[in-house]
């Protein structure tokens, strides 16, 4: 199978783009710019550098490669960055999608699209909401939240429209290694191996401990994302998350119970966000129904493997400013 990765050199593009290659898939990847996630990676894909922005670009990208299937994963991901600056998240995950939904019709292809929306897109949930399944209604409170539903809908309307054959994946929070600093696991996996390199003082800054989250192991997500490209029915939404809700409190706990330094806990007024949702979690019957999927890795081994990962990277730092 020919597969196009848009943002191969993210954190989830590129555990797609491994587990792709894994599977002998022919993969191109499109960045905007080049990153090391790739390195090892180079001589096994096809790197294409484009600003998927441009209606033109995309079109000739999409004629020249001619995919059996689209993985939509570029995009602006972080939410605490929609609230700073909303337009630009809109831009950046809307117009891209559009291009690709347009430049499919234009050239008739009949190319599978994989659109990666969000969890965010249920936003603010009750109790009675648990779990969130596929038909409950989008009430985003964030301007991230905005963009992925906007992806989601659009994702909707050109298959309804034009037969597009578009699949809308909407992952809950997913961890592994490669995931940048900004997010919760990483972000305290990396203070944790910088406090036992002895590059910091051992206190930890932390935002809202008492949410509660759905995580999921990037390997499982994407393995999630690879079922549905193949056995996936066109027009339809599907959850990913493992169906539980686990408190970033006790996150932080197993993290901390995987070192021997005592470390201090520290609130930091700057990691909270404006509408935190308390509580999400995925009813992920749809998916596995329709591709047998089940997470394989555990919540627990996930954050060992987020922390060996973070310990690696500051141990290769300080070589290299030796």
């Amino acid at each position: 199978m020919r597969a196009l990765i848009t943002g191969v050199t993210g954190f989830a593009g590129s555990h797609l783009a491994e587990m792709l290659v894994s599977q002998n898939d022919e993969v191109i990847g499109v960045a905007r710019h080049p990153r090391a996630t790739l390195d090892w990676l180079q001589n096994r894909i096809t790197l294409v550098f484009a600003d998927l922005q441009h209606p033109g670009v995309v079109r000739d990208l999409l004629d020249h490669h001619r995919p059996d299937v689209v993985y939509h994963l570029a995009g602006q991901a972080f939410v605490p960055l929609s609230w700073r600056d909303p337009w630009d998240t809109l831009q950046n995950n809307i117009r891209p999608q559009l291009n690709l939904l347009q430049s499919l019709v234009d050239l008739k292809l009949d190319t599978r699209l994989l659109v990666v929306t969000s969890n965010q897109v249920y936003g603010h949930v009750t109790q009675s909401d648990l779990p969130v399944a596929e038909d409950a209604p989008f009430r985003p409170d964030n301007p991230y939240g905005v963009s992925k539903a906007a992806q989601d809908l659009l994702g909707l309307q050109y298959f309804q429209s034009h037969g597009v054959n578009v699949l809308r994946a909407r992952p809950f929070n997913h961890i592994g290694p490669r995931q940048s600093p900004m997010f919760v696991a990483a972000s305290f996996a990396r203070q944790i191996a910088r406090i036992e390199a002895g590059l910091s003082e051992p206190v930890i800054k932390v935002g809202n401990l008492e949410a509660r989250r759905d995580f999921t192991d990037v390997v499982d997500v994407v393995r999630a994302y690879t079922l549905l490209a193949r056995h996936g029915q066109p027009g339809e939404a599907y959850n990913i998350g493992v169906g539980r809700a686990y408190s970033i409190q006790y996150l932080l706990d197993t993290l901390l119970s995987f070192t021997t330094r005592s470390i201090e806990v520290c609130p930091d007024a700057d990691r909270m966000r404006p509408a935190d949702v308390p509580v999400i979690y995925a009813d992920n019957r749809k998916l596995r129904e329709a591709t047998g999927w089940k997470p394989t890795i555990s919540f627990e081994d996930s954050l060992l493997r987020v922390l060996e990962y973070w310990r690696s990277e500051t141990q290769q730092s300080l070589k290299t400013h030796s």
